[in-house]
C-alpha cells in the first residue's frame, strides 16, 4: 500500500477545487482529474490525520459500479485519456490507485437520495412529520424498518461551507424541470434496486446512498462524482440486521461515535483520532469493497 495522501501535491495542472476529500484539476478545457485522498471529514469538518487506502477504496469502488452501469447511462470516465500523458513521474506515483481523469460536465444542483431503509435524517423527520420529503409513510415503523418500495429523496446541493437541504420532488422539479426530475429519480431508484440486489447476495445491506448526475453539451445525463461507496452510502452487515436498532456500518461511524464521546464543539479544527480508531476505519472500508466486488 502507498504511503497516505492527506493532500495531493500536483503542479503539472491548475489546481480546480479541494473537497472534503477530492482535490480536483483541470485537464485541458475538456476534463478534470480527481484524486480521492485519504482524508476524512466528520460533521462536516475534515480531520487532521489520513485514513491509509481509503481514497484508492474509493476510486475502485466507483469505477466498479459505474463500469457495472454504464450499460444503462452514460459516465464521466474517460477511459482514451491516460494520467502519464498529464502528469510527471512524481505525480504519478502520487497519484497511483486513487486519481481519474474525467470528463467535464455541468454538474446538476440536486443530490439524489435513494432510500430502502428509514434511518438517519430520514427517521429523524419521519419521527416528527410521518413523511420524508413530502413522502407520507406508514404509521407505526420502527427505526431502520425497511421500507415497501424504495423511495426518492432529493436534497439541494448547497454553496460550499452550508448543509445540503432535503426537498421534496416538486423542488427538484423547480430545480432543474420536469423531464430532467424524472431521469434523476428514475436512474438512482433503478440503480439503487439493482445495486441493492447484487449487494445483498454479498451479504451488505445498502440501507441508502446518494447519487450525483451532471448533463453534457447535449443535455445528456452522466453518472458523476461517487457511486456506492461507504462515503456516500450506508452499508450494513446482512447478517447484524435487525429493525428497531441502528444496525452497524462499513462507514466512519465509528470516527462519530468516537467524536461524539470528546465535548468537541464539532468545529474546526478537528480533534486527533487514536492510531486504532484510524486503523480499524481503514479495515472498515476495505472489508466493504473486498465482500462487494470479489
Amino acid at each position: 500500500m502507498s504511503q497516505p495522501l492527506h493532500a495531493s501535491t500536483i503542479t503539472s495542472l491548475p489546481k480546480i477545487h479541494a473537497g472534503k476529500v477530492r482535490d480536483i484539476f483541470a485537464v485541458g478545457d475538456q476534463h478534470m482529474l480527481l484524486v480521492s485522498t485519504d482524508r476524512l471529514s466528520a460533521f462536516d469538518v475534515i480531520l487532521p490525520q489520513s485514513f491509509p487506502g481509503k481514497g484508492a477504496v474509493l476510486t475502485r469502488l466507483t469505477s466498479f459500479w459505474m463500469h457495472r452501469f454504464a450499460s444503462l447511462l452514460p459516465n464521466q470516465m474517460a477511459p482514451e485519456m491516460h494520467l502519464a500523458d498529464w502528469l510527471d513521474a512524481r505525480e504519478l506515483a502520487e497519484c497511483e490507485g486513487r486519481a481519474v481523469i474525467v470528463k467535464k460536465l455541468k454538474a446538476l444542483p440536486v443530490e439524489c437520495v435513494a432510500r430502502g431503509y428509514l434511518i438517519g435524517s430520514g427517521w429523524k423527520e419521519y419521527q416528527q412529520t410521518g413523511a420524508v420529503c413530502g413522502i407520507t409513510l406508514p404509521k407505526g415503523l420502527q427505526q431502520a424498518a425497511k421500507l415497501d418500495e424504495p423511495i426518492f429523496t432529493p436534497a439541494w446541493k448547497a454553496p460550499a461551507g452550508q448543509h445540503d437541504v432535503n426537498i421534496d420532488y416538486a423542488r427538484a422539479v423547480e430545480l432543474v424541470g420536469a423531464d430532467l426530475a424524472a431521469q434523476l429519480r428514475d436512474y438512482t431508484l433503478r440503480i439503487y434496486r439493482e445495486a441493492a440486489a447484487f449487494a445483498l447476495e454479498r451479504g451488505i445491506i445498502i440501507a441508502d446512498t446518494k447519487f450525483e448526475f451532471g448533463v453534457d453539451e447535449a443535455g445528456t445525463v452522466h453518472l458523476i462524482d461517487e457511486v456506492l461507496t461507504p462515503d456516500s452510502s450506508r452499508f450494513w452487515p446482512a447478517d447484524q440486521y435487525r429493525p428497531g436498532v441502528s444496525p452497524p456500518s462499513y462507514d466512519k461511524q465509528l470516527v462519530r461515535d468516537y467524536l461524539e464521546t470528546l465535548g468537541w464543539d464539532k468545529r474546526p479544527p478537528g480533534p486527533q483520532l487514536p492510531v486504532e480508531i484510524i486503523t480499524k476505519t481503514a479495515a472498515i472500508y476495505a472489508e466493504a469493497e473486498r465482500k462487494l466486488t470479489t
